[in-house]
C-alpha cells in the first residue's frame, strides 16, 4: 500500500510574488529561504505525488455552485487562474489515478465531495510551489476546501476530512510515496478596512495547539476565535485537513512572523510522520 511520508503547511498570499519590495530585504530573504528549505525537505522525501490542500478564490466556484470539498481528478492543471499574478503561466502535472481513488474512497465512506477534471489552479496552490522551487517537478492532486463563502465546512468536519484523506492515501494500492502540503492562512483580512491587520496572538495559539495533541481545544480555538483573525484566516481549514491526516505526528514550526506589509501571518510548519 501507499505510504504518507510527509505533511507540511505554509501560508500563501499573492503579494509574496507581486510585492516583494514591500518587505525589507532581510525579512524577504528570510521568508524565501524558509520556503526553499521546505521545498528541499519535501523533495528529500521523494514523493510520487503531492496532495495540495488549498481553496478556490472565486475562480471556479461562486454562488451558483460552491462545494465544501472538491477533489481534482485530472492529469494536468493550468495555472495561475489570475491574469495579474506575477508568475509564468504553466501546466502542473496531475495524478488522476490517485485523485480517482480518493474520490471513490470518500463516497464509500459517506463523504460527498465534488470532483473536477478541469481545474485552473490559482495563487493558493501555485505561489507556495514556486517559492519552494517545486512547481516544475511535482505531480499533484489538488484538494480544494471552501474557505471563502459561507456556509463553510466546520473546523471539526475539516479535521475529520483530513483523517479520512490520510487513511485513503494509505489504502492506495502500490508503493507510492505521498506528501500532503496544505496552504493558506493564517491571520489576514482581504478587502475590508482591517486589511493589513495581523492577529499574532491568534496565530501563535493556533500553532501551539497544533502541537499539543489536544484536538478539542484546537477545534474550539479555530471555531470560536477565527473571526478575530480576519476573513482570510478561514483558510486554517486547510491546515486542519493536514493535521487530521498526520494523525498526531510530531509537529514543528519552522518559521512564523506577523508580516503586515504582506497582509498576513506567515508560517511554515511540518508534521514529522517518521519521528
Amino acid at each position: 500500500m501507499a505510504e504518507l511520508v510527509g505533511a507540511f503547511a505554509t501560508s500563501h498570499t499573492p503579494v509574496m510574488l507581486n510585492l516583494p519590495d514591500a518587505l525589507s530585504e532581510a525579512d524577504r530573504n528570510t521568508i524565501y529561504r524558509h520556503f526553499q528549505q521546505l521545498g528541499k525537505s519535501l523533495a528529500a522525501l521523494k514523493p510520487d505525488t503531492v496532495v495540495v490542500v488549498s481553496d478556490d478564490h472565486l475562480h471556479h466556484f461562486f454562488l451558483d455552485n460552491f462545494p465544501a470539498f472538491c477533489i481534482g481528478t485530472g492529469d494536468a492543471y493550468p495555472a495561475p487562474a489570475e491574469h495579474w499574478l506575477r508568475a509564468e503561466r504553466q501546466t502542473l502535472k496531475g495524478d488522476s489515478r490517485l485523485g480517482a481513488h480518493l474520490l471513490g474512497e470518500a463516497l464509500a465512506a459517506d463523504f460527498d465531495p465534488s470532483f473536477s477534471m478541469q481545474l485552473t489552479l490559482d495563487h493558493g496552490v501555485l505561489t507556495p510551489l514556486i517559492l519552494a522551487d517545486l512547481a516544475a517537478s511535482v505531480t499533484l492532486v489538488p484538494l480544494l476546501i471552501n474557505c471563502v463563502q459561507p456556509p463553510m465546512p466546520t473546523m471539526s468536519r475539516c479535521l475529520q476530512w483530513g483523517r479520512f484523506i490520510g487513511e485513503a492515501i494509505r489504502s492506495y494500492p502500490g508503493n507510492s510515496r505521498i506528501v500532503i502540503l496544505a496552504t493558506g492562512g493564517i491571520s489576514h483580512d482581504v478587502a475590508t478596512p482591517r486589511m493589513g491587520m495581523v492577529n499574532e496572538e491568534f496565530d501563535r495559539e493556533f500553532l501551539r495547539l497544533l502541537g499539543t495533541g489536544d484536538d478539542r481545544a484546537l477545534i474550539r480555538h479555530a471555531t470560536d476565535r477565527v473571526n478575530e483573525a480576519g476573513n482570510g484566516a478561514e483558510e486554517i481549514r486547510n491546515w486542519m485537513v493536514a493535521h487530521g491526516a498526520a494523525k498526531g505526528a510530531a509537529f514543528h514550526v519552522h518559521f512564523y512572523k506577523a508580516v503586515p506589509s504582506w497582509y498576513t501571518g506567515i508560517a511554515l510548519v511540518e508534521w514529522r510522520l517518521r519521528e
